[in-house]
């Protein structure tokens, strides 16, 4: 099976205040969001992590953190991972790290973002936009009004508006048939 995900932010105190996260503490949170994440993707499985995934690890400390979490792992930088240049960060934690990506399944093309982007690759063609970045921004009235202009086929993977764990391809598939 293949998950996504994206903002989990482990480490970051501050999230919980800033997103209204239901935890005591980063401990809390970082432990849920673990056991969470392990309750659905099992190490078969397949994970694209679309951005800010640790909030300013130390190198070997996100090594262990990201080695407990199942799933053959893909990586799409957002503007928090700042751990993947520190010192003693193994890179093999990933299958690989980029950018941008643009996945293929079951004839559908899934264009992968840390941001929400206006038009992507393939969107006159169906394709899906997965995207983080916004967290649950999208449930503010006033917000919430500038990402509807993306429609159902751009769709936040973020921990914060899917009950804190990754979401399956077939759930997204399931959303904007």
């Amino acid at each position: 099976m293949v998950f996504f995900t994206a903002d989990t932010h482990f480490n970051h105190a501050n999230i919980i205040r800033l997103c209204g996260r239901p935890f005591a503490d980063v401990e809390q949170m970082n432990k849920t969001l673990a056991q969470n994440w392990n309750s659905r993707v099992t190490d078969r499985d397949e994970i694209y992590i679309l951005g800010d995934l640790i909030f300013r690890g130390r190198g070997t400390e996100t090594n262990e953190i990201i080695k407990n979490l199942n799933g053959k792992k893909y990586f799409i930088k957002g503007n928090h991972d700042k751990f993947i240049y520190e010192k003693g960060f193994d890179e093999k934690c990933f299958q690989w790290i980029k950018d941008y990506h643009v996945l293929k399944y079951e004839k559908m093309k899934f264009v992968l973002f840390h941001y929400p982007i206006l038009e992507w690759d393939g969107y006159f063609r169906d394709a899906v936009h997965l995207y983080g970045h916004i967290h649950n921004s999208g449930n503010n009235g006033e917000q919430a009004a500038r990402f509807e202009v993306l429609g159902k086929r751009a769709v936040n993977v973020g921990v914060d508006v899917n009950s804190f764990y990754p979401v399956s391809i077939q759930t997204i598939m399931d959303m904007v048939k």
